[in-house]
Order: C-alpha cells, then sequence, then structure tokens
C-alpha cells in the first residue's frame, strides 16, 4: 500500500478525490442524472469530508434532463465523459451508433474499484509502475440504460507526481453488435476560458516550434489524419495562464501516448467554460464492436504545474525517462554513434564502411550504424523495401561479415530498417500485391517511390517480422534505425469487411506495436531508435518501444536549437536524437563550426553523421574532444534536471542547461544565431543551482554561489575588466556557441 491514501472516496455522497502533495482531481455523480460531474483540477488541496462547495448550478434557457427542473441540463454542467444526444450540445466524448441506427447515448455511474498500482492497457503502450505503492488507480463503471454497454473510466494518480492519466475501456456485454463512432481518452471540462494555448506544430526538416495564443470561443484543435502523429502536430498541447513563464505560473499539460491519427481539441462555450477532449481522431474512424468484444482507447497523461512551464516539462521527462520508457534502457548509458547517411548515402561498399568505422573508432565513437541500402537491389530509394536481404554486391560476407569485423573493432553495431513500406520490385509485392494498403480498383499513390504495407493484417506483420528476424539472428545486430518515409494514402484493407475500413488506420498502429513487442520479445537487449522521416512520429507511444527518437532529418545547428528546445517541452534529453552532420548543411546549405554543431548535439543522445574520414587532422582532434567532453557529461545531461533558459524563437540567442540531480554540477548551453556589431552587455540568468553552494565556472575557473548564478547570472559581453574571459572574448562571428561546466568546490 502508498504511504497514504491516493484516492479518497465518499461513498454516501459518490465524491472522488484523487490526490498527492502535488495534485487533486475532484469529480461526484450527479444525483439527478447519475452521470458523472467534474469539480476541480488544479493545485493539491486538502481532503474534506464532501465537496458540495464547488458544485454549480444557475437556471438557464436551456433544455433540461428532467421535467420542471431548471438546473438538469448537461449543457451546463462540467463533466467527465459527456455523451451525446442528451441536453448538452458541446462536443461529446464518444459516440456510439446503436443497432437501430440512432446515436442517443445515455450512461450512468454503476460502480467504482481502486487497485493498487496502475493495470497495463490491452495492446497499448503506456506509462507504468514498478511496485504497487507508486500509484492507485480508480476505476469508474458507467452503464447504458438501454444496451449491456459499459464504459470503464480509468484514473491513475501517482505517488510524487503532478500527473493523473486517463483512458477509457468499452465493453459490449450484450448479444447486438455496436459501431462506436467516436471513443476520446479524456475529457475535462474547466470553469473559465482564462488560458492560452500552447502547441508544437510544424513539417518536416520544421518540426516542434512552439506556437502560442489566447483561447476563443469556439473549437480550437491540433489533429493528425495521416496515419501517424505527423510533424505537423505532436500529439500534446497545454493550457497556461496568460501570466505564466518557464518558471511561474499554472499550466496543464495533455500528452496522447498513442502514434497515430489523434485529436486534441478545446472548445469554450458561451458561458466561458472550457472543454478539453484528447484521444483517436473520430475523422474517418469507426470501430465495430460485436457482443462480448472491448474498445481499448490511449492513455492520455496530464500534467499541473504551479510552477511555470518548465516545471510541467520536468514532470514529463521523469515520468517518460523513468515510468514509459522501459528496462533495460531507460537508464542505461546510451552509446555515442556515427551514422553513415550522408557520409554515402547509397554508393558503399564493404571496404567504405570499415574505413568509416574504423575512423570512428579512434575517434571514440562506441556505435556504428548501417544506414539506407544494404539489402535487395537498393541502390536509390525507388528499389527494394520489404526485401531485407543482403546486398552482396555490396557486402560480399553480408550483414553477418560485416557485423564481425565492426564488433572486432571493438564497436557495436547497428542497422537501418524501413519494415513498414514496400516497393514494387520485391518478391513479397509480387507475391502479395494484395498486402497494400489499396483499393484495388482505384489509384495508388507513391510517396518517395514507396507503398504501406497493411500493417492491419496480422500476416503481414509475421512476414515482416521474419525477414528481419533472420537478419537479426545472424547479424549480431546491437540496435536498429526504424524508419517510416511516407503516410498513408488510399486507407482500404483488402482483408476488412466494407463495414469495418474504419478501423484501418488503428489497427494499423496497434500492427505496428506488435511488431516492436516480437522484436523486443526475441531481443530484449536490442536498441531501437525510431524515425519518420524524422520527427513525423516522435510521440510516447513509440517511446514506450523506442527510448530515443531521430527528432527531426535537419540538423542544421541553427534550426535544431528551435527543433531541440520545442521537443524539450515534453520530451526528455535522453529521447533527442541528435548528431553533429556534415557542411555546408544538406538541409538548409548553412556552414556551422564543428564547435556549434557539437555545442547543440550534447543535449541529447549525440553522435555524428558526416565523412570522418575527409575531416582534417585538426577537426579529427575536436572530434575526438568532443566525444570524450559527452562521456564525462552524459550522465549529467540524461539524468538531470532541464531548464529552458533563452528561447530561439523570441530573439538572437537561445539557452539552456542541466542540473545533476544533487546539484553539484550542471552544464550551460548559450547560442548566438548572428554576431552583431557593438553588442550591448548581456547577462544569462541561470536556474536550479544550489543558492549556498560555490560553484567553478570551465573553462574560466570563476567562483561563483548558486545565488548569484540564479540571480544575476553569466555576463556574456565585451566587458574590458573581463577581457581575459572564456565567453567575453568570443562570439564575433555568426553561429557561435558557449558551453560552461559548473562543478560544487569542495
Amino acid at each position: 500500500m502508498p504511504d497514504k491514501t491516493l484516492i479518497h472516496v465518499n461513498d454516501e455522497k459518490l465524491e472522488f478525490h484523487l490526490t498527492n502533495q502535488h495534485v487533486s482531481y475532484i469529480f461526484r455523480v450527479f444525483e439527478k442524472s447519475q452521470q458523472l460531474e467534474h469539480l476541480y483540477f488544479g493545485k493539491q488541496i486538502h481532503h474534506r469530508g464532501s465537496f458540495d462547495f464547488l458544485i454549480e448550478r444557475e437556471p438557464r434557457s436551456s433544455i433540461n434532463l428532467n421535467e420542471r427542473d431548471y438546473t438538469s441540463s448537461l449543457e451546463h454542467i462540467k463533466q467527465e465523459y459527456p455523451g451525446f444526444g442528451t441536453t448538452d450540445f458541446r462536443y461529446p466524448a464518444y459516440e456510439l451508433e446503436y443497432p437501430e441506427g440512432d446515436r442517443i447515448s445515455h450512461l450512468i455511474y454503476d460502480s467504482y474499484t481502486v487497485h493498487e498500482g496502475k493495470p497495463k492497457l490491452d495492446g497499448l503502450p503506456a506509462t507504468y509502475t514498478e511496485s504497487a505503492e507508486e500509484a492507485q488507480t480508480l476505476e469508474v463503471v458507467l452503464k447504458d440504460t438501454h444496451s449491456d454497454l459499459t464504459i470503464s473510466l480509468f484514473y491513475t494518480v501517482f505517488e510524487g507526481r503532478a500527473v493523473i492519466t486517463r483512458s477509457a475501456k468499452f465493453h459490449n456485454a450484450g448479444d447486438k453488435t455496436m459501431k462506436l463512432n467516436h471513443a476520446m481518452s479524456l475529457s475535462i471540462d474547466f470553469p473559465d476560458k482564462d488560458f492560452e494555448m500552447i502547441h508544437l506544430n510544424g513539417a518536416w526538416a520544421r518540426e516542434n516550434h512552439i506556437e502560442r495564443q489566447p483561447l476563443f470561443k469556439g473549437v480550437q484543435s491540433i489533429s493528425s489524419a495521416r496515419g501517424a502523429s505527423s510533424h505537423m502536430h505532436n500529439p500534446f498541447f497545454a493550457l497556461a495562464r496568460p501570466e505564466t513563464t518557464e518558471r511561474q505560473g499554472e499550466v496543464y499539460g495533455f500528452s496522447l501516448v498513442y502514434s497515430g491519427n489523434h485529436l486534441g481539441q478545446v472548445e469554450v462555450d458561451t458561458y466561458n467554460v472550457t472543454r478539453v477532449t484528447m484521444g483517436i481522431n473520430p475523422y474517418q474512424f469507426q470501430w465495430k464492436l460485436r457482443p462480448d468484444e472491448t474498445f481499448q482507447t490511449p492513455e492520455v497523461v496530464l500534467v499541473y504545474s504551479d510552477t511555470g512551464i518548465n516545471g510541467m516539462s520536468q514532470t514529463y521527462h521523469d515520468l517518460y525517462h523513468n515510468r514509459l520508457a522501459r528496462e533495460p534502457w531507460k537508464n542505461q548509458t546510451r552509446p555515442i554513434l556515427i551514422n553513415n547517411w550522408e557520409a554515402t548515402y547509397f554508393d558503399f561498399n564493404e571496404e567504405k564502411i570499415i574505413e568509416l568505422a574504423e575512423k570512428a573508432k579512434d575517434a571514440g565513437v562506441e556505435l556504428f550504424v548501417l544506414d539506407d541500402g544494404w539489402f535487395g537491389e537498393r541502390n536509390d530509394d525507388t528499389s527494394s523495401l520489404g526485401n531485407w536481404t543482403e546486398n552482396r554486391s555490396k557486402l560480399p560476407r553480408g550483414i553477418e561479415g560485416l557485423s564481425e569485423k565492426v564488433h572486432a573493432l571493438g564497436l557495436k553495431f547497428g542497422l537501418w530498417f524501413e519494415p513498414e513500406m514496400i516497393n514494387k520490385d520485391t518478391p513479397l509485392y509480387q507475391e502479395h500485391p494484395e498486402w497494400v494498403i489499396h483499393m484495388p480498383a482505384k489509384p495508388m499513390s507513391h510517396g518517395r517511390n514507396q507503398f504501406v504495407l497493411d500493417f492491419s493484417n496480422p500476416e503481414v506483420v509475421d512476414a515482416i517480422f521474419k525477414q528481419m528476424d533472420a537478419v537479426l539472428t545472424k547479424g549480431n545486430i546491437d540496435y536498429i534505425k526504424w524508419d517510416m518515409n511516407r503516410y498513408i494514402t488510399e486507407p482500404f484493407s483488402t482483408i476488412l469487411p466494407h463495414d469495418q475500413q474504419g478501423e484501418l488506420y488503428h489497427r494499423y498502429i496497434l500492427g505496428v506495436y506488435a511488431l516492436y513487442e516480437k522484436l523486443l520479445d526475441k531481443y530484449p537487449d536490442l536498441l531501437i531508435e525510431s524515425c519518420a522521416g524524422g520527427g513525423g512520429r516522435f510521440d510516447p507511444g513509440l517511446l514506450y518501444y523506442a527510448p530515443q527518437a531521430w527528432t527531426s532529418d535537419d540538423t542544421d545547428a541553427v534550426e535544431r536549437l528551435k527543433i531541440q528546445y520545442g521537443t524539450s517541452l515534453v520530451y526528455p534529453l535522453s529521447s533527442i536524437g541528435s548528431h553533429v552532420s556534415a557542411v555546408p548543411n544538406h538541409q538548409v546549405g548553412r556552414t556551422t563550426s564543428l564547435d556549434m554543431r557539437s555545442a547543440v548535439a550534447y543535449f541529447g543522445t549525440f553522435g555524428y553523421e558526416l565523412d570522418v574520414t575527409q575531416l582534417t587532422e585538426r577537426e579529427m582532434d575536436k572530434v575526438k574532444a568532443q566525444i570524450a567532453f559527452f562521456k564525462e557529461n552524459r550522465s549529467l545531461i540524461h539524468e538531470g534536471t532541464f531548464y529552458r533558459l533563452s528561447s530561439p524563437f523570441e530573439g538572437n540567442d537561445a539557452a539552456w542547461m542541466v542540473v545533476s540531480e544533487d546539484k553539484k554540477e550542471a552544464l550551460v548551453g548559450f547560442y548566438q544565431v548572428l554576431a552583431q556589431p557593438n553588442p550591448t552587455y548581456s547577462r544569462l540568468k541561470l536556474a536550479g543551482l544550489d543558492e549556498d553552494t560555490v560553484y567553478t565556472t570551465l573553462p574560466d575557473g570563476e567562483e561563483r554561489y548558486g545565488s548569484d548564478l540564479n540571480t544575476i547570472g553569466l555576463l556574456f559581453s565585451e566587458n574590458e575588466r573581463q577581457r581575459g574571459h572564456f565567453w567575453s572574448k568570443n562570439g564575433k562571428t555568426d553561429f557561435y556557441s558557449w558551453i560552461v561546466k559548473l562543478s560544487a568546490k569542495d
């Protein structure tokens, strides 16, 4: 049992209070309708016998459930999981279609159960507990008054974390088939609209840019209908008070643990009530719920912070690093890798790969990754996806022989796959053209000359697993880069009947998860890095299987400031794939120094993506020094507490830092995009340091108290008194960086 009760239930009034030292979440059963009424979510408040004082009622001109009762309209009651058709005209959390064709639902409270710990979700990734003492889960069952359908609502509150997780499970206990047209994981009604919506949007090569705007009356949303969580909208948003900054003020975060089509919606009504819903996008979704079948929605992770946006981020970082990513890699040292893609693209042979690996090993790299082009007859992007057999003209001894040579150098060996895609020239396509997502009677679109395999079909998943397994068994593979380079078009499955085509998108993602499970069941020590044309599927769902993700195909150091800054709103540094790549940069053509590129890449998983055989001796010395520096500091970077200090979206510079748990070490990154003539004095206030500790700043050797570093900061300026200081004598060029290490003085 937890040290103290996390879930309080008033059985007489049917009030539920989920609480710990950080947060409270309160709702009740509305006695007149037996539906769930939301009362409060926010900063922890004291438990009491009853929360009746939070009930708000006012007779209004509206349609009421009960005759002569003018306060029973659901339109004016804040709810937990609203349905469709009975006096609430706002968007519902779910929509059922009954055998008769109507969609009018009236589910009422039936029962509740308190579970110790946190139950797993059927077939879906989710946060977890390592012991029952870490959390309690409330399951509230709603029963349909017109059928034998039930909905179980799951609420988990963690000990010591300002987190509530929510999901829903539908069960058809009757003898008639029903259709589920709309099934959100979460609905919550806030009593006011005094919020600004923060979300992450973008496109290929410019993912996770931060946008923030006030709420307006009506509907505003983020979404994807592309078959993946997408480059366009990450499945996350936050509601912050207008005065909220990085380290002050209230903010509520909503993050969906799912990798497919999603919807995060905010609806403000004419009485300024703000309804938040999040879950699977109902567009092009319909699920046939047969007798005795269930449907489980993905999990939404709610985070509350009264210490600003950075406080919210730190809660997500801690939870996703420690209770979403799985063993053995969640706390295991991640290897520094080099990927051959920008060094060779498709043009390589075994000799070239070994030459790169030898040079990388000499620099201190720990993992060599062979990217696209090793299989079938793959010499460009028009061929061989789905034919995962070695290209013997490039690799005479196959992956097994290459792996042996790489391992003999003392390096781990990794391999690129794109398991979900196929080209038409492969044996698999010739044998099973019906395994591609398409409508046979209509044209089929291509993207990057490839087509999408129907992962809603378990036979397809099994066939791809067998191909990958054959390579992994012989090849002694330590790491997989799992890529996915196009979205789904012509969404039709040849194995699904016409009345189940609305299930394709969700079944596809379940198939992706199933393949991950198959691989990790057989190869539990395998490190997988997910990729989807960069950040097209950087979401919590995949972090459950792949603890790091390729954040963006754009590796330019300047663009990465925005991309990584935005990604850090939700995701820990240990998950952010970040490399030093070739210049001029292959995405934007910009030339930045090795120092700038490494200074940005340090604050992620860190690696290289360039031809090390073409570097000068001086450049190789820098690479060796960078790798040695990262090895010395990677535990601090991946395990420490992250603070954003200066936003690249607001000016010419950016800054962030990470502080060790014991506050004895810190690492600061400060970046200048363009040099400026006759610059003003500049001070960078730090954060998270122990106020009474004296820190030595390196490489300058200055001694400063944590209190003045937090309050006054580092001085980055052309100051005559400081002419000899590390940070005052540099910065006269574009794209400049400073890395400052702080260590507590003995």
